[in-house]
């Protein structure tokens, strides 16, 4: 049986689909998946055994200019791409207008979320089959279902794999332990606040630790180097693409995380890591696997789900609080003691395992 799943973006979307595939592979041996996902991660469907082929689109980069995209024949290649594979059914993943859209390409049955469970209504409308999947479960656990429901198994009850073999991301031996620091981010509010990453930096150096820190672009860098300043055992790694992110990844002895992409890539390669959650809810979106925990603020607004943050700090809190270096506040219960605290117990539990 050969599925086409389109599942596009962004990074912690399409890593979580991975284990609903392991499920399929193992209640439908033989099935082959080809995959239709964003240029910058087709590197991850293709560590999985039931992926076939990956097919990468461009859609966020073809918006920005939709003329050079029709004249260079990227957009009439990937119809023609489509239109020319024999597909024995296609699972929207996604349940966008942008995903639902590259359907329509497809000689084949469509499959996607209900009207009340994909994230835009609209996108239902171009499935043959639609699938009610509770928007309150965890994405792993609704895309498991989804797929379950379109293959037609049962949802295995242990907890989801990701199907990755990490052994094949090994290239060299680690020459000392380290922990990385995963603290880039998109939204400005999901950023733990730079002053704790250096803190807790020092603390995990005082622990006789080293600290790795990887970075994407210009901001990130400089704040790395930031963070790093005049701090033995804390290194900036040079600029890594995303498969060089994973073999250090896979080698760390652990992680700090902020809302982000690596560090759901982080729980794939099941890495023990901390991720921290202020606007954002870990319930629906938090680093799924063994070894992860997550520490949530409990500030009266959190989560707030927002980009900017617009709360307004009390009298009290204006005196307690460097504004200029602990923002947002809901961060402030998540202070650098406590997540060393945390990192700690997890170091000693990866020890006695």
């Amino acid at each position: 049986m050969r599925v086409l799943l389109i599942k596009t973006s962004s990074m912690g979307d399409v890593i979580h689909v991975l284990p609903a595939l392991t499920d399929a592979a193992r209640a439908l041996p033989g099935i082959q998946f080809d995959w239709v996902v964003e240029e910058n991660f087709a590197e991850i469907p293709s560590w999985h055994p039931a992926v076939a082929d990956v097919i990468p689109v461009a859609i966020r980069r073809w918006r920005k200019n939709l003329w050079q995209t029709f004249k260079g024949g990227e957009w009439r290649g990937l119809k023609k791409r489509l239109g020319d594979t024999h597909y024995d059914l296609v699972i929207d993943a996604q349940g966008l207008v942008k995903s639902a859209w590259l359907t329509r390409y497809v000689k084949a049955p469509i499959v996607g979320l209900d009207k009340l469970s994909a994230r835009e209504p609209l996108a239902s409308r171009f499935y043959d089959r639609h699938f009610p999947v509770n928007p309150a479960q965890h994405a792993v656990q609704r895309s498991r279902l989804l797929f379950a429901q379109a293959l037609g198994y049962e949802v295995p009850d242990d907890i989801g794999d990701y199907g990755l073999d990490c052994s094949r991301l090994i290239d060299a031996p680690v020459d000392a332990p380290f922990v990385l620091f995963l603290h880039g981010t998109t939204w400005d509010t999901k950023h733990w606040p730079e002053l704790y990453w250096r803190q807790l930096a020092e603390i995990m150096v005082g622990r006789g630790l080293q600290v790795r820190l990887p970075w994407g672009n210009p901001a990130e860098l400089a704040r790395a180097e930031r963070i790093a300043y005049g701090l033995d055992n804390v290194v900036v790694l040079p600029k890594l693409n995303l498969a060089g992110m994973a073999r250090v990844l896979v080698v760390a002895q652990a992680c700090v995380a902020v809302d982000t992409g690596l560090g759901h890539l982080a729980a794939a390669l099941d890495v023990p890591t901390v991720s921290l959650f202020g606007p954002t809810d870990p319930v629906l979106t938090g680093a799924y696997g063994r070894s992860q925990v997550h520490i949530a603020s409990d500030f009266p607004c959190a989560p707030c789900l927002q980009k900017k943050c617009t709360y307004r700090p009390t009298a009290e809190e204006q005196r307690r609080f460097d504004l200029n270096r602990e923002w947002p506040l809901c961060f402030t219960r998540l202070n650098p003691e406590r997540v060393a605290s945390q990192l700690g117990s997890l170091l000693l539990a990866k020890e006695s395992s």
